[in-house]
């Protein structure tokens, strides 16, 4: 592994945000001031390649990135947020219904975040005023 391979690697698994490549390029430049952006998305690639990665692409949003350990994504509808969560375990249930293996499955809830929830809560309320 490259030392860029290397810091892009610990930047995605040290961070618990879903990072685009863009904030990946930031967070890189405050230890490598000459790095390009170039040079970040040819290692994400590398590190994608290698399964080391994974990319979590949301509709209408840049591509993020996050760690590879298995667990599943609540993206909000409103405001975009990506956020953690483990469910239970589907692969059980899904080679039963395909009847076949299958390498793996991402799996994406969108949802209402709570903050969203909230904001569109005190909206109705200064609406009634």
């Amino acid at each position: 592994m490259t030392k860029y391979e290397k810091e892009i690697f610990a930047i995605i698994n040290n961070s618990r945000e879903h990072l685009t490549a863009e904030q990946i390029f930031h967070r890189l430049k405050e230890t490598h001031p000459n790095v390009v952006l170039a040079t970040v998305y040819n290692n994400l690639n590398k590190l994608l390649e290698a399964e080391l990665i994974r990319k979590v692409p949301v509709e209408g949003t840049s591509d993020r990135y996050d760690r590879a350990e298995k667990h599943d994504h609540l993206v909000c509808k409103h405001c975009g947020k990506l956020a953690d969560t483990k469910f239970r375990d589907l692969t059980e249930s899904l080679r039963e219904q395909m009847g076949d293996e299958f390498l793996y499955y991402d799996l994406k809830v969108y949802y209402v975040c709570p903050e969203c929830r909230n904001k569109h809560i005190v909206e109705e309320k200064e609406n009634q005023i």
